[in-house]
């Protein structure tokens, strides 16, 4: 048994023996909230119920029965009238109660796929009743037919209805179909490799990209397919390497849910493939990590797990409205990557889905720290809510540089006067005018241009500043560097960066130009404004920041 493997089977007992010793509802499934959770979590205690490999302290025979009646509840919640509009389809929510909740497109796109994988691999091992309750659920997916949708896009939902096309197409013997997946497949792989993937960042959609193409590439059975399924899979294996410390995903996103930020929790496919931190207990996107898994290749797999030497990657990033990419449909993203912290974001800011782009941050590897991961301010925007520190407003300039950031913040009359930040857990030293932290084995200065307040809580530091015109410089330094500058302690190194503030200039048309020289004696210069017509000056040494050598790969 590969390590792989071994990861994967410490998440099925885990999840397993979850499933087992909660309590089933008076619906006869397990949650209420989420019809997909009620299927992975029956399909792990089905896999520990059959398979001695996996360990389980519950009784086997009873894990049995308890996920054929979960599942058997599920699959009697598909819509199988073949007039309605939502023929083949299942309710995601399952509220007020599941047979009255509405059916939705979603659960299919990528629990279908996993269905047949599941149906595949253990066929033999169900009951009667169950197989033919499944085989006639499948078939009612193939034929809904809610796959058959052109590429348009190449996102997250088309990538699913690739996969599901090769998959159905095989399962049914459609060589017309398996022939227009193999086509999309081919489309997508072209367009990404050539102008890179516009759901930068985006875990909630990452992970579907990845689940739903090694789902096909477990099931297919053609060579030539399953190879060129296999480049995909290399090129986002790479692509997650490329953004990977610790088990967290450094850089800016196009989408982040609470489970993403401030704290990476949805790592489940970043365990079974480096297994370099602890299997977390809260798994809040179980899906089938735990069953499907393609190895990346040793490479891949090294530039992830090995970070001495500091690496800065600038990339060029579609805009997800683009079809046809000229410059004005390109987004440039900027990281500097080192082994311990990651800090950069995106240079431009884009209204993406539901506004939850993450412009920038600070992120840690995951045991770094207890509680959360990443350090970054924002000032809130549309769908912020009290409490969720999400949804980031247009009114924000950055400026990047290898270990050091500065933002800018100038609000307009009408908005939210004050930004807000999140700090992981530390040893900080707050002064007026910054706080100094010591996050895992990494220094961090963060300046604020206004007065602040900063709430301590039991995982992070809240931290909130108002003004119209602000500003944060954020300094990393990890502890070994650190000491060649004589600096030991959170003490020393407090002492020196209160010596190093931002200078803010303001000019006579309300331009702030805000200036910070680091600890290299590099200087940074961003000057914006409160008007939008305003030109934007980013300069380093005196040098305008320059993005002809941002590249897509």
């Amino acid at each position: 048994m590969t390590n792989l493997q071994q990861r994967q089977n410490e998440m099925k007992s885990r999840i397993a023996e979850a499933a087992f010793k909660q309590p089933i509802l008076n619906s006869g499934l397990l949650f209420q909230h989420d019809i997909r959770d009620n299927f992975y979590y029956a399909s792990y205690l089905f896999a520990a119920s059959q398979e001695e490999t996996i360990p389980f302290d519950g009784d086997r025979v009873q894990a049995k029965i308890k996920a054929e009646g979960i599942l058997s509840h599920v699959l009697e919640l598909q819509d199988q009238n073949q007039e309605s509009v939502t023929y083949g389809h299942f309710p995601l929510h399952l509220r007020p109660t599941p047979q009255e909740a509405p059916k939705n497109t979603l659960p299919v796109e990528l629990m279908g796929s996993l269905m047949v994988y599941f149906y595949q691999r253990y066929s033999d091992n169900l009951s009667e009743s169950l197989r033919n309750l499944l085989a006639i659920a499948l078939l009612h997916i193939y034929r809904s037919n809610f796959y058959r949708k052109p590429l348009e896009h190449y996102n997250h939902h088309e990538a699913k209805y690739t996969a599901a096309k090769l998959i159905f197409g095989q399962l049914y013997e459609d060589t017309a179909l398996l022939e227009d997946g193999f086509q999309s497949l081919r489309n997508t792989l072209n367009r990404v490799t050539s102008i890179g993937m516009s759901e930068y960042g985006g875990l909630p959609w990452f992970w579907h990209w990845m689940q739903a193409f090694t789902c096909a590439w477990e099931l297919m059975k053609d060579a030539e397919i399953k190879a060129e399924l296999a480049r995909l899979l290399d090129y986002l294996w790479e692509v997650r390497s490329t953004y990977y410390l610790g088990g967290a995903w450094v850089g800016p996103h196009s989408r982040i849910w609470p489970h993403d930020m401030p704290r990476d929790t949805n790592v489940l496919h970043d365990y079974v493939q480096f297994g370099d931190f602890t299997l977390p207990e809260y798994m809040p996107r179980t899906e089938y990590a735990g069953f499907i898994a393609y190895e990346a290749s040793s490479e891949v797999r090294r530039s992830a797990l090995q970070r001495t030497n500091p690496v800065e990657v600038i990339r060029k990033v579609p805009k997800q409205a683009a079809l046809a990419v000229n410059d004005n449909d390109v987004l440039h993203s900027y990281v500097y990557i080192t082994e311990n912290f990651a800090i950069g974001g995106m240079w431009e800011r884009v209204q993406e889905f539901d506004n939850e782009q993450h412009r920038w941050d600070v992120a840690l590897p995951l045991e770094a720290v207890q509680g959360v991961n990443h350090l970054y301010f924002f000032h809130p925007g549309q769908g912020y809510a009290e409490g969720d520190l999400r949804h980031q407003s247009e009114f924000s300039e950055v400026l990047f540089h290898q270990n050091a950031l500065i933002a800018s913040y100038q609000i307009p009359v009408g908005q939210p006067e004050f930004i807000m930040g999140c700090l992981p857990e530390g040893d900080w030293v707050e002064e007026p005018n910054g706080l100094f932290g010591l996050c895992g084995h990494v220094y961090i200065a963060v300046y604020v241009q206004q007065s602040f307040q900063r709430e301590v809580r039991e995982d992070r530091s809240v931290v909130t500043s108002k003004g119209r015109s602000n500003s944060v410089v954020v300094e990393c330094i990890d502890q070994r560097t650190a000491e060649t500058l004589q600096i030991r302690d959170i003490q020393q190194f407090a002492s020196v960066m209160k010596q190093k503030q931002p200078v803010y200039t303001l000019s006579s048309e309300d331009d702030l130009q805000i200036t910070y020289t680091n600890l290299k004696d590099e200087t940074m210069v961003l000057s914006s404004g409160l008007h939008s017509d305003r030109k934007i000056i980013r300069l380093v040494n005196g040098e305008a920041v320059d993005f002809s050598s941002y590249t897509v790969a």
